[in-house]
Protein backbone atom coordinates (compact mmCIF):
# COMPACT_ATOMS: atom_id res chain seq x y z
CA UNK A 1 0.00 0.00 0.00
CA UNK A 2 1.24 3.33 -0.73
CA UNK A 3 2.09 6.10 1.76
CA UNK A 4 -1.21 8.93 0.97
CA UNK A 5 -3.92 5.81 0.70
CA UNK A 6 -2.14 4.25 3.76
CA UNK A 7 -2.50 7.71 6.13
CA UNK A 8 -5.89 8.39 4.67
CA UNK A 9 -7.05 5.07 5.75
CA UNK A 10 -5.92 5.11 9.31
CA UNK A 11 -7.00 8.84 9.92
CA UNK A 12 -10.54 7.99 8.47
CA UNK A 13 -10.72 4.90 10.85
CA UNK A 14 -10.25 7.60 13.53
CA UNK A 15 -12.79 9.35 12.19
CA UNK A 16 -10.56 12.59 12.23
CA UNK A 17 -11.01 15.09 9.55
CA UNK A 18 -7.67 16.92 7.43
CA UNK A 19 -7.87 19.71 9.73
CA UNK A 20 -8.15 18.01 12.99
CA UNK A 21 -4.77 15.76 12.06
CA UNK A 22 -3.29 19.01 10.34
CA UNK A 23 -3.61 20.67 13.75
CA UNK A 24 -2.19 17.45 15.94
CA UNK A 25 0.41 17.33 13.81
CA UNK A 26 1.24 20.87 13.61
CA UNK A 27 1.16 21.26 9.71
CA UNK A 28 -1.75 22.99 7.46
CA UNK A 29 -4.66 21.31 6.08
CA UNK A 30 -3.57 21.95 2.47
CA UNK A 31 -0.53 20.57 3.21
CA UNK A 32 -1.76 17.44 4.41
CA UNK A 33 -4.57 17.32 1.80
CA UNK A 34 -1.44 17.31 -0.86
CA UNK A 35 0.22 14.36 1.38
CA UNK A 36 -2.97 12.36 1.01
CA UNK A 37 -3.16 13.07 -2.50
CA UNK A 38 -0.12 12.28 -2.95
CA UNK A 39 1.17 15.34 -4.35
CA UNK A 40 3.81 16.25 -1.94
CA UNK A 41 6.58 13.97 -0.36
CA UNK A 42 6.47 14.40 3.08
CA UNK A 43 9.80 14.13 5.41
CA UNK A 44 10.60 11.63 7.70
CA UNK A 45 9.93 14.25 10.74
CA UNK A 46 6.33 14.71 9.43
CA UNK A 47 5.44 10.84 8.87
CA UNK A 48 6.66 10.52 12.77
CA UNK A 49 4.19 13.28 13.52
CA UNK A 50 1.32 12.20 11.98
CA UNK A 51 2.04 8.49 13.00
CA UNK A 52 2.19 10.01 16.60
CA UNK A 53 -1.08 11.95 16.30
CA UNK A 54 -2.98 9.36 15.05
CA UNK A 55 -1.54 7.67 18.11
CA UNK A 56 -0.72 4.59 16.20
CA UNK A 57 1.17 1.37 17.84
CA UNK A 58 4.64 1.30 17.36
CA UNK A 59 4.58 -1.96 15.07
CA UNK A 60 1.97 0.49 12.96
CA UNK A 61 4.44 3.63 12.75
CA UNK A 62 7.46 1.69 11.03
CA UNK A 63 4.63 0.19 8.94
CA UNK A 64 3.61 3.95 7.67
CA UNK A 65 7.54 4.59 7.57
CA UNK A 66 8.33 2.03 5.26
CA UNK A 67 5.60 3.26 3.09
CA UNK A 68 6.37 6.39 2.80
CA UNK A 69 10.10 5.13 2.05
CA UNK A 70 11.98 5.34 5.23
CA UNK A 71 13.59 3.39 7.35
CA UNK A 72 11.79 1.94 10.59
CA UNK A 73 12.05 4.25 13.42
CA UNK A 74 11.47 1.68 16.35
CA UNK A 75 13.39 -1.07 17.07
CA UNK A 76 11.75 -4.62 17.66
CA UNK A 77 13.72 -6.62 20.20
CA UNK A 78 13.77 -10.38 20.92
CA UNK A 79 12.23 -10.44 24.18
CA UNK A 80 14.72 -13.17 24.88
CA UNK A 81 17.86 -11.10 23.99
CA UNK A 82 20.22 -9.90 26.75
CA UNK A 83 19.07 -6.05 25.86
CA UNK A 84 15.94 -7.06 27.34
CA UNK A 85 16.88 -8.66 30.36
CA UNK A 86 15.57 -5.88 33.16
CA UNK A 87 12.39 -6.06 31.65
CA UNK A 88 12.26 -9.93 31.86
CA UNK A 89 13.22 -9.07 35.76
CA UNK A 90 11.03 -6.46 36.00
CA UNK A 91 7.74 -8.94 34.73
CA UNK A 92 8.99 -11.12 37.30
CA UNK A 93 8.93 -9.29 40.41
CA UNK A 94 5.12 -8.18 38.72
CA UNK A 95 3.97 -11.21 38.63
CA UNK A 96 4.97 -12.19 42.01
CA UNK A 97 3.72 -8.89 43.30
CA UNK A 98 0.43 -9.73 42.05
CA UNK A 99 -0.19 -12.82 44.23
CA UNK A 100 -2.50 -14.60 45.39
CA UNK A 101 -4.22 -13.71 42.41
CA UNK A 102 -3.44 -14.73 38.79
CA UNK A 103 -1.84 -13.02 36.21
CA UNK A 104 -0.11 -13.72 32.65
CA UNK A 105 1.98 -11.69 30.31
CA UNK A 106 0.78 -11.68 26.52
CA UNK A 107 2.32 -10.28 23.35
CA UNK A 108 0.17 -8.63 20.47
CA UNK A 109 -1.31 -11.80 19.75
CA UNK A 110 -1.94 -12.93 22.75
CA UNK A 111 0.36 -15.19 22.92
CA UNK A 112 1.95 -16.25 26.89
CA UNK A 113 5.44 -14.73 27.77
CA UNK A 114 4.99 -15.33 31.33
CA UNK A 115 2.49 -16.14 34.18
CA UNK A 116 2.98 -16.50 38.00
CA UNK A 117 1.69 -19.82 39.67
CA UNK A 118 -1.98 -18.36 40.78
CA UNK A 119 -2.58 -18.78 37.27
CA UNK A 120 -2.73 -22.59 37.65
CA UNK A 121 -6.09 -21.97 39.43
CA UNK A 122 -7.49 -20.39 35.98
CA UNK A 123 -6.03 -23.37 33.99
CA UNK A 124 -6.81 -26.61 35.80
CA UNK A 125 -8.34 -29.48 33.83
CA UNK A 126 -7.27 -27.63 30.63
CA UNK A 127 -5.45 -29.79 27.67
CA UNK A 128 -1.60 -28.88 28.71
CA UNK A 129 -1.34 -28.42 24.69
CA UNK A 130 -2.89 -25.15 25.35
CA UNK A 131 -0.96 -24.33 28.21
CA UNK A 132 2.08 -22.68 29.12
CA UNK A 133 4.65 -20.21 27.66
CA UNK A 134 4.16 -19.74 23.91
CA UNK A 135 0.65 -21.11 23.57
CA UNK A 136 -2.63 -18.55 22.95
CA UNK A 137 -4.18 -17.14 26.10
CA UNK A 138 -7.23 -16.01 23.97
CA UNK A 139 -7.37 -19.84 22.47
CA UNK A 140 -7.17 -21.45 25.86
CA UNK A 141 -9.79 -19.14 27.26
CA UNK A 142 -12.60 -20.75 24.58
CA UNK A 143 -11.32 -23.98 23.30
CA UNK A 144 -13.57 -26.82 24.04
CA UNK A 145 -10.87 -28.55 25.79
CA UNK A 146 -9.40 -24.88 27.50
CA UNK A 147 -11.32 -23.24 29.85
CA UNK A 148 -14.64 -23.45 27.90
CA UNK A 149 -16.62 -26.19 30.31
CA UNK A 150 -15.92 -24.30 33.53
CA UNK A 151 -16.73 -21.24 32.46
CA UNK A 152 -20.18 -20.43 34.05
CA UNK A 153 -20.92 -16.91 31.90
CA UNK A 154 -19.84 -18.53 28.89
CA UNK A 155 -21.67 -16.19 26.35
CA UNK A 156 -21.05 -13.25 27.63
CA UNK A 157 -17.08 -14.14 28.00
CA UNK A 158 -16.61 -15.27 24.60
CA UNK A 159 -17.82 -12.57 23.24
CA UNK A 160 -15.57 -10.22 25.38
CA UNK A 161 -13.13 -12.39 23.95
CA UNK A 162 -13.52 -12.73 20.60
CA UNK A 163 -13.85 -8.73 20.01
CA UNK A 164 -10.73 -8.22 21.39
CA UNK A 165 -9.27 -10.17 18.59
CA UNK A 166 -10.89 -8.71 15.35
CA UNK A 167 -7.22 -7.14 14.57
CA UNK A 168 -6.01 -10.83 14.08
CA UNK A 169 -8.03 -11.89 11.13
CA UNK A 170 -7.11 -16.02 11.09
CA UNK A 171 -7.12 -15.91 15.21
CA UNK A 172 -10.65 -14.04 15.17
CA UNK A 173 -11.61 -16.42 12.26
CA UNK A 174 -11.18 -19.87 14.66
CA UNK A 175 -12.25 -18.18 17.98
CA UNK A 176 -15.46 -17.50 16.41
CA UNK A 177 -16.17 -21.25 15.72
CA UNK A 178 -16.02 -22.10 19.04
CA UNK A 179 -18.74 -19.16 19.86
CA UNK A 180 -20.87 -19.12 16.93
CA UNK A 181 -24.21 -20.82 18.19
CA UNK A 182 -23.50 -19.02 21.42
CA UNK A 183 -26.46 -16.46 21.91
CA UNK A 184 -26.15 -13.65 24.44
CA UNK A 185 -29.09 -13.08 26.81
CA UNK A 186 -31.22 -10.50 27.27
CA UNK A 187 -29.64 -9.22 30.27
CA UNK A 188 -25.59 -8.58 29.21
CA UNK A 189 -24.81 -4.91 29.97
CA UNK A 190 -21.62 -5.63 27.32
CA UNK A 191 -18.72 -7.06 26.30
CA UNK A 192 -16.50 -5.96 29.73
CA UNK A 193 -17.74 -8.56 31.97
CA UNK A 194 -16.42 -10.63 35.48
CA UNK A 195 -15.15 -14.77 34.30
CA UNK A 196 -17.35 -16.65 36.16
CA UNK A 197 -14.94 -20.00 36.73
CA UNK A 198 -15.76 -23.22 38.31
CA UNK A 199 -12.34 -24.44 39.98
CA UNK A 200 -11.13 -26.90 42.24
CA UNK A 201 -11.27 -23.78 44.91
CA UNK A 202 -14.91 -23.39 44.46
CA UNK A 203 -16.74 -21.12 42.22
CA UNK A 204 -14.40 -17.62 41.56
CA UNK A 205 -15.36 -14.26 40.26
CA UNK A 206 -12.77 -12.39 38.65
CA UNK A 207 -12.75 -8.76 37.57
CA UNK A 208 -9.33 -8.28 35.07
CA UNK A 209 -7.18 -5.21 34.13
CA UNK A 210 -4.76 -4.87 31.18
CA UNK A 211 -1.35 -2.95 31.96
CA UNK A 212 1.11 -1.71 29.05
CA UNK A 213 4.14 -0.25 29.11
CA UNK A 214 2.93 2.88 28.11
CA UNK A 215 6.42 5.00 27.56
CA UNK A 216 7.99 1.91 25.53
CA UNK A 217 10.38 2.61 22.63
CA UNK A 218 10.54 -0.74 21.36
CA UNK A 219 8.01 -2.32 19.35
CA UNK A 220 8.04 -5.80 21.59
CA UNK A 221 7.83 -4.36 24.90
CA UNK A 222 5.19 -1.65 23.84
CA UNK A 223 3.42 -5.03 22.43
CA UNK A 224 3.29 -6.55 25.78
CA UNK A 225 -0.22 -6.54 28.07
CA UNK A 226 -0.06 -7.81 31.42
CA UNK A 227 -3.73 -9.10 32.27
CA UNK A 228 -4.67 -9.36 36.22
CA UNK A 229 -7.54 -10.69 37.67
CA UNK A 230 -8.47 -9.53 40.60
CA UNK A 231 -10.95 -10.85 42.80
CA UNK A 232 -14.68 -9.61 42.29
CA UNK A 233 -16.15 -10.75 45.77
CA UNK A 234 -14.81 -11.47 49.19
CA UNK A 235 -15.29 -15.09 48.69
CA UNK A 236 -13.40 -15.58 45.84
CA UNK A 237 -10.22 -13.61 47.56
CA UNK A 238 -10.63 -15.85 50.28
CA UNK A 239 -10.30 -19.01 48.14
CA UNK A 240 -7.48 -17.29 46.46
CA UNK A 241 -5.60 -16.97 49.08
CA UNK A 242 -6.02 -19.90 51.05
CA UNK A 243 -4.69 -21.40 48.22
CA UNK A 244 -1.26 -19.56 48.24
CA UNK A 245 -0.86 -19.89 52.11
CA UNK A 246 -1.52 -23.99 51.01
CA UNK A 247 0.93 -24.08 48.37
CA UNK A 248 3.76 -22.06 50.44
CA UNK A 249 3.15 -24.30 53.36
CA UNK A 250 3.95 -27.59 50.80
CA UNK A 251 6.34 -26.02 49.28
CA UNK A 252 8.12 -25.64 52.66
CA UNK A 253 7.58 -29.35 53.97
CA UNK A 254 9.20 -29.96 50.15
CA UNK A 255 12.31 -27.81 51.16
CA UNK A 256 12.85 -29.14 54.39
CA UNK A 257 12.13 -33.05 53.55
CA UNK A 258 14.76 -34.94 51.07
CA UNK A 259 12.43 -37.28 50.27
CA UNK A 260 9.61 -34.65 48.51
CA UNK A 261 12.14 -32.64 46.75
CA UNK A 262 14.04 -33.76 43.72
CA UNK A 263 16.21 -31.51 43.61
CA UNK A 264 17.98 -32.71 46.71
CA UNK A 265 18.21 -36.15 45.23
Amino acid sequence: MDFSRALRERRTSRRLSQLDLATRAGTTQRHLSFIESGRSAPGRGMVVRLAESLDLPLRERNELLLAAGYAPAYPETPLDGPALAPVREAIGHILAGHLPYPAVVVNHRGDVVAANAALDVITEGADPRLVGPGTNAYRLALHPDGLAPRILNFAAWARHIVERTRHLSDLHEELSSYVSDVEVGEQHLGFAVPLELRTSLGELHLMTTVTTFATAVDVTLAELKLEAFLPADAATAEALRAAAHGAREAGDRAAADPAQNPGNW
